[in-house]
């Protein structure tokens, strides 16, 4: 009995978040409302600003691994850089961008 009503509490959450889900997904696909923003930040992020922010947080995660005798700062700057480089893209798969 416990079981059962353990599915039943877990079951109601996620058909939820599935109805939810698909109607963010319809308004998304229609919405144009943000177009600009969101083309003038990709270009931004994918083009020579985002080279940079990626070389940066890469020199400075090496000094400071260099200064602290650790390679967890040289670790999350290469991490800043790859999300800096592939973060558009990622997203763009995730929510199913297509302008």
């Amino acid at each position: 009995m416990k079981t059962l009503n353990l599915v039943k509490k877990s079951i109601a959450p996620l058909a939820l978040v599935a109805v939810a889900s698909s109607a963010a997904m319809a308004t998304a696909a229609t919405d144009t409302t943000f177009n600009a923003i969101y083309t003038q930040l990709t270009a931004w992020s994918e083009g020579s600003l985002g080279k940079v922010l990626a070389i940066a947080a890469f020199l400075i995660g090496m000094a400071a691994g260099i200064m602290r005798q650790s390679a967890m700062a040289v670790v999350l700057g290469l991490a800043f850089a790859l999300i800096f480089a592939y973060g558009p893209t990622i997203i763009d798969n995730i929510f199913g961008f297509a302008l």
